[in-house]
């Protein structure tokens, strides 16, 4: 064998050695994971540049800044943090979640709560899936009570996300329906009442790695109400809230700022609520 081929060889990993000598499904197969492989690294790209974009506009020295939960803001976090040492930043950081948490203290960042600083200059957190009007769904990770509580608490509230979750109806790219926090006696009569009221089906999120349902960090359940149309989401989220036994949704009505999209392209996308 020539000294090139040798070296074009050398650079062959084992295992795509071992899907060419198995034949050309295989290679076809292997096609097609790595189509995956580097569309996951796109959206992972996409979640830093719309991450670091929102945390470059809108975190300032001597804020007190909301921390969301998810995938995207563990970049949030990053950039915050390198701005803290680079800028000298002074800043404290309210968290949304477990996660916010160790995430924060982590990064060496001060850490406070609602308690010391129930006013919140700004949050930044991820979303599920936003529609055109920039209602959001979020609680796929489980955190929607405390996420729409510090949003809630926040004189602005930005939205990071990946060009994934960018839709013009809610249901359109997120099919797992919106997250009910609700109260472990009651999750069967609300998923009943939830059915009833307004279609479609209530299933309680049942964990991975555990046997039974998902808990809380407020130790509560999660239904997850997957809807067969669009609605008028600040009166389904209204009705939804009145049923006891509910928590707290994740449909974020009238409460996004701003929504940063990292786009597949590279570049970051905004959208700004309609005007009415």
């Amino acid at each position: 064998m020539r000294p090139q081929r040798w070296a074009e060889f050398a650079v062959i990993s084992s295992r795509s050695l071992l899907l060419f000598l198995m034949g050309g499904k295989h290679v076809c197969s292997s096609s097609s994971s790595s189509r995956r492989y580097h569309g996951t690294l796109m959206a992972e790209e996409a979640k830093k540049l719309a991450a670091y974009a929102a945390v470059d506009n809108h975190i300032q020295n001597n804020q007190v800044v909301g921390v969301g939960s998810g995938s995207t803001i563990v970049y949030a976090v990053d950039r915050l943090a390198e701005r803290v040492r680079e800028e000298k930043l002074n800043i404290v950081c309210v968290p949304t979640s477990f996660q916010a948490r160790q995430l924060i203290l982590q990064h060496g960042l001060p850490l406070s709560d609602l308690d010391r600083h129930p006013e919140l200059d700004v949050a930044i957190d991820g979303a599920d899936e936003v529609d055109a009007a920039l209602t959001l769904i979020k609680g796929g990770g489980g955190c929607l009570t405390q996420e729409k509580i510090v949003a809630g608490c926040a004189k602005h509230f930005i939205v990071i996300a990946d060009y994934r979750k960018d839709s013009k109806a809610l249901g359109q790219q997120w099919k797992k329906g919106v997250p009910v926090e609700v109260i472990p006696m009651a999750y069967v009569p609300v998923s009943r009442a939830l059915a009833r009221r307004f279609g479609g089906e209530a299933v309680l999120r049942m964990a991975v790695s555990k046997a039974g349902p998902v808990v809380t960090d407020n130790s509560n359940f999660i239904l997850d109400w997957k809807f067969e149309h669009a609605q008028n989401w600040k009166e389904v989220n209204t009705a939804i809230k009145m049923i006891p036994g509910v928590v707290e949704t994740g449909l974020f009505v009238g409460m996004a700022e701003r929504v940063y999209f990292g786009m597949e392209d590279g570049s970051v996308k905004t959208r700004d609520p309609p005007v009415n």
